[in-house]
């Protein structure tokens, strides 16, 4: 991925956490576009970057979370130490693969504007059972995934920054968080019922499936 910085890039700044603010700008520049196409207006979420422990609207997380976002306060929460695990234990290395990573969190950001991400937690409170509230929540991160797609898409098409095997990288790195591969590095056994993020199958079909379609619409997983 070719990028530049941005206007109010200054020397010293940390390189990952510039390179974070960089990917979030072509995210706000695609959904600004994106929401303006629906008639709507698109609010830009906020990024923090810690180290360790941060406390959010959610409430606290410790940097094995992993990056997250808050629908609270609508902020993009991401510890830099987590790009070394991608690269070192996931191994997903690649600057795309890390873009993936922050367009996913934009994806929570999208869905929650649009009112989605309310109306599946709605739907878990009442479920049945755990393994129909897991369910549904891997369909909501499958969602970002495939809008981390749809940002790809127009990111290219509008800005041609994308080089060979950057849509790989992404992909890499959506298998590489799959619950399938995760649990079985920590389990040794895969359990599809306490999934909570989707399949590393699942997870790069619908990126993929955004990235080619470049449509919001594309993106209905909640669909049969």
């Amino acid at each position: 991925m070719a990028y530049g910085p941005p206007p109010a890039a200054t020397a010293g700044q940390d390189p990952q956490g510039e390179f974070v603010r960089v990917v979030l700008g072509y995210t706000e520049d695609v959904w600004n576009e994106q929401f303006r196409s629906l008639g709507q207006d698109y609010r830009e979420p906020t990024l923090v970057l810690f180290s360790g422990s941060v406390q959010s609207g959610c409430g606290s997380a410790r940097s094995t979370m992993g990056p997250f976002y808050c629908p609270l306060d609508e902020k993009l929460y991401i510890d830099l130490t987590f790009y070394d695990e991608l690269r070192q234990r996931l191994g997903a290395p690649g600057d795309f693969a890390q873009a993936y990573v922050i367009a996913h969190e934009v994806g929570h950001h999208v869905q929650n504007l649009l009112g989605i991400s309310g109306q599946v937690q709605q739907a878990r409170r009442t479920a049945g059972s755990e393994a129909e509230s897991n369910a549904l929540s891997v369909r909501l991160e499958l969602q970002a995934d495939c809008l981390a797609g749809v940002w790809a898409h127009h990111t290219q098409e509008r800005f041609k920054v994308l080089e060979a095997g950057d849509v790989q990288e992404a992909m890499g790195a959506a298998a590489a968080v799959g619950d399938d591969r995760l649990q079985k590095q920590s389990r040794g056994v895969a359990v599809p019922d306490s999934f909570t993020h989707g399949s590393a199958e699942q997870r790069t079909r619908w990126f993929d499936t955004g990235f080619r379609q470049g449509t919001i619409e594309a993106c209905n997983t909640f669909k049969g």
